[in-house]
């Protein structure tokens, strides 16, 4: 019965140890980038306002942006994105919620470019889809940059383009995330 009690008490040492070790890295100033290809021209959105947060500890990880934050260089192409396409009033927050498979790959101590795979849902739109896909962080100096590029169709995240432009605007989004994530400590 001793030799029970001291394992139980040693493997929830080894649980807490394994939690207070756990670090998380975060941005406030993630870079997302939406682009769809036009026979008339090239529709580009940027924000700069991103939130990303990534645990080493667990491999959890989560983006997070208002949808009004995308600049256009074109007003008018600004306002139909988020009147009529986004409907940015009605569904303000886009995000992902997801885990990085291989995060064990991920080592602080050793600089460079790590390749990791992903798994989560993206909501855009109000609609939620399963999105899994590869993505690149490079470990150095105490900080990680994060970087993914995938592509989504518009029309599951029911994304509606009049029949009008239909034959003008593509069919598939394409986006790309950039974070410089610092490690987030506590106050003390």
């Amino acid at each position: 019965m001793k030799s029970l009690k001291f394992s139980i008490l040693g493997l929830t040492l080894a649980f807490f140890t394994v939690q207070a070790n756990a670090q998380k890295f975060f941005s406030r100033t993630g870079k997302v980038k939406f682009e769809t290809d036009s026979k008339m021209e090239k529709i580009e959105a940027k924000s700069n306002t991103a939130s990303v947060v990534i645990d080493l500890g667990t491999g959890d990880m989560e983006v997070a942006m208002l949808v009004k934050s995308f600049n256009f260089d074109k007003a008018l192409m600004q306002e139909h994105f988020n009147e009529n396409y986004i409907e940015s009033t009605k569904f303000p927050k886009s995000s992902f919620k997801g885990k990085i498979i291989n995060i064990k790959d991920v080592n602080l101590a050793k600089d460079g470019p790590v390749e990791v795979q992903y798994e989560g849902q993206l909501t855009l739109h109000g609609v939620t889809k399963p999105l899994e896909d590869k993505a690149t962080l490079y470990v150095g100096g105490g900080k990680i940059n994060a970087y993914a590029k995938f592509k989504i169709p518009l029309e599951d995240y029911e994304i509606t383009i009049p029949a009008l432009v239909k034959d003008n605007i593509g069919k598939k989004a394409h986006i790309e995330v950039k974070a410089e994530l610092e490690e987030y400590k506590k106050a003390q």
